[in-house]
């Protein structure tokens, strides 16, 4: 959605403002977090442990972690992906993609990715922003009117992005969702529903809490289509996945929105079968989660592709000799916005913009159905565990510690 001129001069100014002062914070966070890979160019390539300073055997450690726990049944299957300055050192497949008809995992199987979406739809604001087509400060209702009143007027990007909005909707969507109609024959889509948020608007002061809210997302989904002019999954395509080369990429788990590609995904385990094995939850052909593309989650990836992504992030906003992102907008991105933790004895964790923010400057993001996706600046190092056992013990705590230790000098 472009502005008249005066008003796009005051966003652009705005954005110059916001972006300097980002640019500030970054220099500081990036004495914490810059590391030997941050600001270069720097290409995903395969490599082995010792080229990248790594222990072979150390990493071999963290592969046990994961084939205990399918061996255990805690997990039915893994990728799990290490990259340390661009080097894939590791790169396995372990357990079963779907257990019932004896189908492996393999190490281009394709993830349900939940809520590791928020970092690649965050990516497409912090654009529109660059662009001059949005602004952080930019307040929803400028862009959907029904956000127009006391409950939701003074909630801006910058509040949706960082999980600060003051939303309380504990779904998805409001539920039932709009039915076509005389005026809107295409419902339900991404936009009207967002829409409908509007009316229910946020119950805590907007910029004063952090409460993690899926709403607020799909709210930057809907966004993001209005001011690109294209659809989420289309736009995500065109500026992200197919520049980068992330040609296993999308945003809604039907064949012919895949390359036919659906088999290649995993089956997902939520619930026990009493008798120590899995229920599938959900499997591949069947209907999607949600009727339309979405912004909370629906992503669907390899490890392969969202290295890249990260990679990316890593080397400032530049990859492969195109630059996706400026280094003021990573660093706003993946610096402290909100604490995730008030009063917690344990250490300080914050939110940022699509990221969770570590108080030793990595950046990471999880997804419900099982993937995690972690990188660390210090020490130019992406660490990806994708399951689809989201509630089965994964050691993924463990395994980014030992990957960690396997740095050697």
């Amino acid at each position: 959605m472009r502005r008249v001129t005066e008003t796009g001069r005051v966003t652009r100014a705005r954005r110059r403002c916001m972006l300097a002062l980002a640019s500030m914070w970054g220099v500081a966070w990036g004495l914490l977090a810059a590391g030997p890979a941050a600001a270069q160019d720097v290409v995903v390539t395969r490599g082995i442990p010792a080229e990248a300073g790594m222990s072979a055997g150390v990493l071999a450690g963290g592969l046990a972690l994961y084939e205990e726990a399918i061996a255990s049944g805690e997990v039915v299957g893994a990728v799990l992906l290490v990259a340390k300055d661009g080097k894939i050192v590791l790169h396995e497949a372990l357990g079963w993609r779907d257990r019932a008809r004896d189908i492996p995992m393999e190490p281009n199987t394709l993830f349900r990715m939940a809520s590791n979406t928020k970092p690649v739809v965050a990516t497409g604001i912090a654009m529109l922003v660059e662009d001059g087509k949005l602004a952080y400060d930019d307040l929803v209702r400028e862009h959907i009117p029904s956000w127009d009143n006391y409950r939701a007027g003074f909630i801006n990007i910058g509040h949706l992005l960082s999980h600060s909005s003051g939303l309380r909707i504990p779904t998805l969507f409001l539920q039932p969702y709009m039915q076509p109609n005389a005026e809107h024959p295409d419902a339900p889509t991404l936009q009207l529903e967002v829409a409908r948020f509007g009316e229910v608007g946020a119950e805590v002061t907007p910029g004063t809490s952090y409460s993690y809210n899926n709403p607020g997302y799909n709210t930057l989904g809907a966004l993001t289509e209005m001011a690109s002019g294209t659809m989420l999954d289309e736009y995500l395509d065109r500026e992200l996945y197919t520049p980068l080369g992330m040609h296993d990429s999308y945003h809604h788990e039907v064949d012919e929105k895949m390359d036919g590609k659906l088999d290649r995904m995993s089956v997902v385990y939520y619930e026990r079968d009493g008798e120590g094995g899995w229920l599938p939850g959900w499997t591949p052909g069947d209907a999607p989660q949600v009727p339309f593309v979405r912004a909370s989650g629906g992503m669907i990836s390899t490890a392969e592709d969202y290295v890249i992504f990260c990679q990316m992030f890593l080397n400032g906003g530049v990859y492969d000799g195109r630059r996706y992102l400026s280094e003021e907008s990573v660093a706003l991105m993946t610096s402290p916005k909100i604490r995730t933790n008030p009063g917690s004895a344990g250490p300080a964790s914050y939110y940022g913009y699509g990221w969770s923010v570590s108080a030793d400057g990595m950046f990471s993001h999880g997804g419900s159905d099982g993937t995690n996706a972690f990188v660390d600046p210090a020490n130019g190092l992406i660490v990806l565990a994708f399951t689809q056992t989201p509630r089965g013990a994964r050691p993924v705590g463990r395994f980014l510690q030992v990957v960690r230790d396997a740095i050697e000098g």
